[in-house]
């Protein structure tokens, strides 16, 4: 006997919520006494169904993002390679023009001036030119020296709780 009810003509299958408020219509709250032991042993199997599944398709989210992420690293490499390749022959072709302007119905090429800074030496910058970066904590130092027994005001270990799914 399987967890599911006919609503409207079409077919649901229970969540884990609406599974465990079932189970526990299965046991008198007053005296403990299980009321429906071979319904209370179908919605047990069902909840560990409904669980396996979930981890399973958690497996397979986490399989496929897995794949996304090394198909996105192809295409990063594959990008990298068309613009480095762009670059080159943009360099060619401005050698090979010499600067002057080149047309035809399908392409124009032009030329223009523009102007960059080169610091040749930061150290002697004056103070307004600097952009100075914000501090980050170490917390691979931190963490191990709250647990050497070091006290460090404003941080904290805290503990938590990670699920694996295999």
């Amino acid at each position: 006997m399987s967890m599911i009810w006919q609503t409207k003509g079409w077919m649901k299958s229970m969540n884990l919520f609406e599974i465990d408020a079932e189970i526990m219509k299965c046991v008198d709250m007053e005296t403990g006494e299980i009321i429906d032991t071979e319904r209370l042993g179908q919605l047990q199997m069902d909840r560990d169904t409904k669980i396996e599944n979930i981890a399973c398709w958690i497996k397979n989210l986490a399989s496929d993002a897995e794949a996304l992420k090394a198909q996105k690293q192809v295409f990063a490499d594959r990008q990298k390679i068309a613009e480095n390749k762009a670059e080159s022959l943009k360099q060619y072709l401005a050698t090979a023009l010499g600067g002057k302007k080149f047309s035809t119905d399908k392409v124009v090429v032009s030329f223009r001036k523009t102007s960059s800074v080169n610091v040749t030496d930061v150290s002697k910058l004056p103070e307004q030119y600097l952009k100075h970066v914000e501090p980050t904590a170490d917390k691979t130092a931190i963490k191990a020296a709250i647990k050497a027994g070091t006290v460090i005001d404003g941080a904290e270990i805290v503990e938590g709780q990670s699920i694996s799914i295999k």
